[in-house]
């Protein structure tokens, strides 16, 4: 890990102060960063490579207004067939080069009823349905403790600032459960209603390893969901992942006005 970090650190000009990892077709939020340094994960010793349709696999440092940030545009999926630290990896890394606040994005799906496709989700827990956890294995008491509390894992200061970020800029904004399944496979619909019944809100393929290490390693979290479509079951139209990008291209722009917002006031 050191390699990585040391070779990233050659190349960018000032520490980042908040990472952001963009969720599926929310890539456009990287265009409002200023005096950009854009490192392609494929040249940074030991970083696993994005292979999802819509996450271009590169680290962007810069910075908006007058904060100093690190956005990855396009993260890595258990799914893809990678290791469950591999895929927490770019979240050390972060942690490595000295961030303290991370804000997790995706594309979800929405299980709660009186959601809708183009909706924001503010996300206030999680479940890890899939059992897997990051952490397992030796501890570096240096890095985290042994058994990290999950008590307010998402940042109860930065969801009230989102909270006021979104009233601020006329944003109906949603608050939820966030359940985490493995994939590739979208979830039946009776995996959704279990969900459901389990107090989920929305569901997806990602996030939730990301925030256990990010909790070990002392990070504030703050997660958005884009409820990017209904899940299975809700309504009766098939689920593809290019309607998942175009929706997140649907809500670029108030989500990009949202998240510039919440960095401004972090």
């Amino acid at each position: 890990m050191n390699k990585s970090i040391d070779y990233i650190k050659e190349k960018i000009k000032n520490q980042p102060e908040i990472g952001i990892v963009l969720g599926s077709g929310l890539g456009d939020f990287a265009d409002a960063i200023e005096d950009k340094v854009e490192i392609p994960y494929t040249e940074i010793p030991g970083f696993p490579v994005s292979t999802v349709k819509g996450h271009d696999g590169k680290l962007i440092f810069g910075h908006i207004n007058s904060k100093e940030v690190c956005v990855m545009k396009g993260r890595i999926h258990y799914y893809e067939g990678y290791d469950i630290k591999e895929v927490v990896y770019p979240i050390e890394v972060l942690a490595g080069l000295g961030i303290k606040t991370i804000i997790l994005t995706n594309a979800a799906g929405g299980v709660n009823t009186d959601f809708e496709p183009a909706d924001l989700m503010i996300i206030t827990d999680h479940i890890n349905l899939m059992g897997k956890n990051p952490l397992i294995g030796p501890n570096d008491e240096d890095l985290g403790p042994r058994f990290p509390d999950m008590t307010d894992l998402y940042n109860k200061e930065l969801v009230e600032i989102a909270e006021n970020s979104a009233k601020k800029l006329g944003i109906d904004i949603k608050e939820g459960v966030y359940m985490y399944f493995t994939g590739p496979s979208y979830e039946t619909a009776a995996e959704v209603r279990m969900a459901r019944i389990l107090g989920a809100d929305a569901v997806g393929m990602s996030t939730v390893p990301e925030a256990i290490i990010a909790r070990h390693r002392g990070l504030k979290i703050l997660g958005i969901s884009t409820i990017t479509n209904m899940s299975t079951g809700i309504l009766d139209t098939p689920l593809d992942h290019t309607e998942v990008v175009e929706v997140g291209k649907e809500v670029a722009g108030k989500f990009k006005e949202l998240l510039k917002e919440i960095i401004e006031e972090i």
